[in-house]
């Protein structure tokens, strides 16, 4: 009887605390509110309130990123987002 309790509170506990840390990995998706400002449209990404990245695309030109380096509203311009930089080491040289 103390066996299958046993067993049964571990099971209980490894399964609970797997849903926890699901939960807490999955941020959820970002928020991305559009709009026209001008001659450019502004996209901005949020996560759980958070403005992490703006997204400006003027009517002429390339777009280019404003990302957030901390949470005091500091933004550093980007090209292109951290997802899709380019590798840049040498795998095979002749």
């Amino acid at each position: 009887m103390i066996r299958k309790f046993g067993f049964g509170l571990a099971a209980a506990l490894l399964l609970g605390s797997a849903s926890v840390m699901a939960q807490d990995a999955v941020p959820g998706d970002p928020e991305v509110t559009i709009r026209q400002e001008g001659d450019r449209t502004v996209e901005e990404y949020r996560v759980n309130g958070f403005l992490y990245a703006i997204k400006v695309i003027p009517t002429s030109g390339a777009p280019y990123y404003l990302v957030a380096v901390d949470e005091d509203g500091n933004y550093v311009r980007s090209d292109q987002p951290d997802g899709l930089r380019i590798p840049s080491w040498k795998i095979f040289e002749w």
